[in-house]
């Protein structure tokens, strides 16, 4: 169940108004400012700040001089310096970056991506002796490296030298190298460290050119913005401003290979901003390193000549199709084995394994996973004896932390909380699935989170707010977009848009009616109808239509006001230890149990006929309860369609079965379980 708890933030009235004085903000801007945690004159002063001098001394960052002067003097010396990247967004458009400045020196310059599926992640022992066979007595790395140990070794062997620039974790140990510009250092504290691997070597660039920042965020604005985005790092400090001033870029002087790709994707006459930067452009880079070989984007990012990018982009374009494709397939051969295994969607920690899923997916594959069962996921594709696995996680359960405590089942992992990777041998994961049940039976999961900024009065919805809300672009990771609270609102009106595939409502709350669009819900899965009082969380944008300029309204979430949100959320958990056979609290018999009467109810109702997907809430509400019998509910459904009374669709859409004759309660599995147990 990925029901969210609705969270508001703190918001100091006080505080805000102050801001709103010193900082000459809009009160609404104040308020927002606020409710981010931004108190501060200065802080608040350089996060709306985007001017060059913003950014840091890229020789704050160890061994800088020493990489500048390495990289100078082998352009001074016509030495072949190979730049050695990532396949993902970040990795491309770090060595695009890097490639396209050393060619305005006149330096003798290639560049490798390695392969994701034969070569895998950093440098090799395979990829160095190429690169030493190539002639590269220079190799500089971007977005990888600070782990390559033996490798620097080989390298130190052949008589090449080696360059890290990184802004990955550190594990203790560095590579043998003339410089490990890495912001994550242990022996390093510079003032902004949250760089992406772009980022680093951007800073890189500044040190070797030794001028100032602000002509070459001009230059290499549009990389710089593209990779920071797609590496998806905080955007607050000097990645703000990088991001700001490099989207100006991309919306007015973009390199020929980023115009192609705008023009591809269907937004030449459409501002790109950080949230199209992040959703349409930046998963294309990606496609070509996740489904073949990223030199094709790195082509892209270097051409010069309009009609070859054109191609380029069109080649890249057809294999985000294939990657969603691909991606679409996966999904539905593991919803087939959640639902032939349905204990397996109550696990704590979600894990599915295949043979032959495409490794280049498996990780997006995983995030659409939390987003729909609200827990941690892992996907693990088979090949042969071995196998790859890719984790993500949601806030409040570190997946790394997980891995390290099962690590004798690996044969290596890497990442970060929220995301992770593994190797393992075929033969080991299901030893792997236990250790990891063992590992999180003891802990108390994480609920998914809806934040809300702001709890707004329908009237407070004008220009005001929608000039506040961008005077905080770009959006990114912990700069979301703000959510807004509409509490208590009156549904009138709900109907289809697009062919349905949409649900547009229209609510109320006193005399102020506004209309809102719903694009996560399709009309005949709306389970709402008019006459309920509900909440919803919503985005805000400016729109212009026939010249006329007004507020969108974007429903982001969606719940029933007044509902016993502990209870809810709490009976959830109920259920799902049921389903998994833990032992539950006898006590809380009243609140599990789906006696006769209870299962009538449910019955009847749903006779009556309740529209879209079954909602667990709205059954609760139409007979009566705030959410205390909502694990009942769900047992007493489980029950009915058991038995075959009722019958459930892949939507989620429930409907009695008509053609059902008379059957015995006592046949259902899920009854005898409860009474086993000495429930009900």
């Amino acid at each position: 169940m990925n029901r969210k708890r609705w969270q508001t933030s703190p918001v100091d009235k006080e505080i805000a108004s102050q801001i709103a004085e010193e900082c000459a903000l809009s009160p609404m801007a104040a308020l927002l400012a606020a409710a981010r945690g931004l108190k501060d004159t200065e802080e608040i002063g350089s996060f709306f700040d985007d001017t060059a001098d913003v950014l840091g001394d890229p020789f704050e960052l160890k061994d800088m001089k020493a990489a500048a002067d390495r990289v100078n003097r082998a352009i001074e010396d016509g030495e072949k310096i190979a730049v050695f990247g990532d396949y993902d967004a970040d990795g491309v458009c770090a060595s695009a970056m890097l490639v396209s400045y050393l060619r305005t020196r006149a330096a003798e310059v290639m560049f490798h991506i390695p392969d994701r599926q034969t070569e895998g992640y950093g440098l090799s022992a395979q990829a160095v002796r190429k690169l030493k066979e190539d002639g590269a007595s220079l190799v500089v790395t971007v977005d990888n490296g600070v782990s390559a140990i033996e490798e620097a070794e080989l390298m130190a062997e052949l008589g090449m030298e080696l360059v890290v620039t990184d802004h990955h974790k550190t594990k203790g140990k560095l590579p043998k190298a003339v410089a490990v510009v890495n912001p994550h250092r242990e022996d390093n504290s510079p003032s902004f460290k949250d760089y992406s691997g772009t980022g680093v070597a951007f800073k890189l660039i500044c040190a070797v050119e030794g001028a100032d920042s602000d002509w070459l965020l001009e230059e290499y604005g549009d990389l710089l913005a593209l990779g920071t985005i797609g590496d998806v790092v905080p955007l607050k400090g000097e990645n703000r401003t990088m991001v700001k001033r490099g989207l100006r870029v991309i919306n007015s002087f973009p390199r020929e290979g980023m115009k192609a790709l705008i023009v591809e994707s269907g937004l030449e006459d459409k501002k790109v901003d950080s949230m199209k930067a992040a959703f349409v452009l930046a998963p294309k880079i990606n496609a070509a390193g996740r489904m073949g070989s990223a030199d094709r984007a790195m082509d892209l990012l270097l051409c010069e000549d309009s009609e070859k990018a054109k191609e380029l982009a069109v080649e890249i374009t057809q294999e985000n199709r294939r990657r969603q494709t691909t991606e679409s397939e996966i999904l539905e051969k593991i919803e087939q084995v959640l639902n032939d295994s349905p204990g397996l969607k109550y696990e704590k920690v979600i894990v599915v394994d295949g043979e032959g899923w495409h490794p280049g997916v498996i990780g997006i594959v995983a995030s659409r996973l939390v987003e729909k069962y609200g827990r941690p996921c892992i996907v693990i594709s088979k090949e042969g004896d071995t196998a790859r696995g890719s984790c993500r996680s949601l806030e409040g359960f570190s997946i790394f932390e997980a891995l390290s405590a099962v690590s004798d089942c690996l044969t290596h992992f890497g990442g970060h909380t929220l995301a992770a990777g593994f190797g393992i041998e075929c033969a080991r994961i299901e030893e792997f699935k236990t250790a990891l049940r063992d590992y999180s039976g003891n802990i108390d999961m994480p609920y998914p989170v809806q934040r809300i900024d702001l709890r707004l009065k329908p009237e407070g919805i004008n220009a005001e707010i929608a000039d506040a809300i961008t005077a905080f672009e770009p959006f990114g990771a912990e700069n979301p977009r703000p959510v807004f609270g509409l509490i208590g609102m009156t549904l009138e009106e709900c109907k289809g848009v697009s062919e349905d595939k949409y649900t547009r409502l229209t609510v109320s709350r006193g005399k102020i009616k506004l209309s809102a669009i719903c694009f996560s819900i399709p009309f005949d899965e709306f389970a709402y109808r008019p006459g309920d009082t509900i909440d919803l969380a919503v985005t805000l944008e400016k729109t212009f239509y026939m010249g006329m300029e007004s507020v969108g309204v974007y429903v982001r979430n969606i719940r029933l006001s007044g509902m016993d949100e502990e209870a809810v959320l709490s009976g959830f958990r109920i259920y799902e230890d049921f389903m998994r056979n833990e032992g539950v609290d006898k006590g809380l018999s009243d609140r599990i149990a789906p006696g006769r009467n209870l299962i009538a109810s449910v019955y009847r109702l749903l006779k009556a006929g309740i529209p879209g997907r079954l909602d667990y809430e709205i059954v609760c509400r139409r007979l009566g309860d705030d959410g205390g019998k909502i694990c009942a509910v769900m047992l007493a459904v489980d029950a009915l369609t058991e038995l075959g009374i009722l019958r459930q669709d892949d939507s989620g859409r429930v409907r009695v079965n008509e053609e059902c004759g008379k059957v015995e309660l006592t046949n259902s599995r899920i009854y005898r379980q409860l009474h086993a147990a000495g429930i009900g």
